[in-house]
């Protein structure tokens, strides 16, 4: 098995040129008589499930998602300006256990051997969150916004930048400068990605409560009334998770996790796996992490229900097959999205779609 969508044997920039140009090798998949009869952010999509931020890097990674049939795609995270991607590799298979608890396995090894199945995957990524300068990513959202067909949303992430000698409210301008300038693209809905670094070495932006609320408020101002979306990383805490809920409530719309769990990554003889410094670190994606995305759905839904909040949430996190597509929505997910899985299976949402229509799923 390989990644049709991502090809991780090609750089970043090699993708971004190119293309999923894999895809080729399968046919689109039919969704005749699909009708949007579920809602998000008020807007109605096909089903409840897409891509979140991370595969799709532009205009022509959007186009395949929604002729997949991915209705809620996420245009990769863009930034103020430029920024690289680190060297690569960037997505290297790992060798992990059925879950990862980042206390107890705090180091995984690197492997070269392909799963044999898409439902038992396990990988890591490291890309640095690599972004072109706002004149070039704001001309081609606004193509990638053509491919949007009935029943689908294309929802744009942003970011702040961390810079050398930067103090916190310069971050926090950052942050709002992005919003402002993805604003203007005309997308329907905007993403936050608060689960990137903070400044100082603190951490996740999401982490630092007290930041993520000052970046939330700056963000409302700029963007007016814009569905928001905030991305965040695993809370192991229940108070943060009621205290990032009261910040979705009062600035947001839906609150959208998990993103990856990070362990050291090393290879076969013990040394740093990934090329560059500070990538000892890395992002593990796929199967081992469901439990964590699941565990935040939960306990997101009932301060939700318990506080009669009205924000929706986005349940990712190790959704390789619809099972894992359903225990999401089970859950409390208004929607579900899949980077590894899609990326490994781009037929997911259909089947997904079709498992939906047998269920007689509905909102």
């Amino acid at each position: 098995m390989d990644s049709l969508l991502y090809d991780i044997h090609k750089s970043y920039d090699d993708n971004f040129k190119l293309g999923p140009v894999k895809i080729k090798k399968l046919k689109n998949p039919s969704f005749n008589g699909i009708k949007p009869k579920f809602s998000f952010l008020g807007f109605p999509i096909n089903i409840p499930f897409g891509i979140p931020a991370g595969p799709l890097l532009n205009s022509k990674f959007i186009k395949v998602a929604f002729d997949f049939g991915f209705p809620v795609s996420v245009y990769k995270t863009v930034r103020t300006d430029i920024f690289p991607c680190h060297p690569y590799p960037n997505v290297v298979y790992v060798n992990a256990p059925k879950e990862i608890h980042t206390q107890i396995n705090t180091r995984l090894t690197t492997t070269s051997i392909d799963p044999k199945n898409t439902s038992n995957i396990s990988i890591t990524n490291s890309f640095g969150v690599p972004s072109k300068k706002p004149k070039i990513w704001q001309k081609d959202v606004k193509k990638a916004k053509t491919y949007q067909k009935p029943g689908q949303l294309l929802v744009l992430s942003f970011m702040g930048t961390v810079k050398k000698d930067q103090t916190q409210d310069e971050f926090v301008k950052d942050f709002a400068k992005a919003a402002k300038l993805a604003k203007q693209t005309g997308v329907k809905a905007l993403e936050a990605n608060l689960s990137c670094p903070n400044i100082g070495n603190e951490g996740l932006v999401c982490y630092n409560l007290d930041v993520t609320e000052k970046i939330c408020k700056e963000i409302r101002k700029v963007i007016g009334k814009t569905p928001l979306i905030l991305k965040v990383g695993y809370y192991k805490n229940y108070e943060d998770i009621e205290k990032i809920a009261k910040i979705a409530d009062k600035y947001a719309n839906a609150i959208s996790s998990i993103n990856t769990l990070q362990v050291e990554v090393v290879d076969k003889k013990g040394r740093q796996a990934l090329p560059g410094p500070q990538r000892l670190r890395s992002g593990v994606c796929g199967t081992p992490i469901k439990w964590a995305g699941l565990e935040m759905v939960k306990k997101l839904n009932k301060v939700r229900k318990g506080k009669k909040y009205e924000f929706e949430i986005v349940g990712v996190g190790g959704v390789i097959t619809t099972k894992d597509y359903f225990e999401y929505r089970k859950a409390g997910a208004d929607i579900v999205q899949s980077a590894t899985g899609a990326m490994w299976n781009p037929l997911l949402a259909h089947e997904i779609w079709l498992a939906s229509l047998a269920k007689r799923e509905k909102k």
